[in-house]
């Protein structure tokens, strides 16, 4: 008994070590979840960049627009163009139909 004792603490801790060396840390088998953890963080930073992006340039597109508009509205209030220059204008700015332009 003493004996078997002695070989099954004497032969584990070498088979261990050759274990580990043969196949790595990682056990016996090729697996390849350590790639997940990587893909997730990529595909979460490059989502916020996707979606960042485009909340900028809707803001830009909006701000370019209103921008036109806020000038027009101010020079209709100041008196500067009247009610038929103003809606002419705004209907440009807005890409409305163009009638009976040259």
């Amino acid at each position: 008994m003493t004996s078997s004792l002695a070989t099954v603490f004497a032969v584990q801790p070498a088979q261990f070590l050759a274990d580990s060396v043969a196949h790595g840390p990682w056990g016996t088998g090729y697996s390849p979840w350590f790639l997940v953890f990587p893909l997730f963080w990529i595909l979460v930073i490059g989502l916020l960049i996707f979606f960042a992006r485009r909340t900028w340039r809707r803001n830009d597109e909006w701000a370019t627009t209103r921008g036109g508009e806020s000038v027009l509205r101010e020079r209709y209030a100041r008196g500067e163009i009247d009610e038929t220059e103003y809606r002419q204008r705004l209907e440009v700015l807005r890409g409305g139909p163009r009638g009976n332009r040259r």
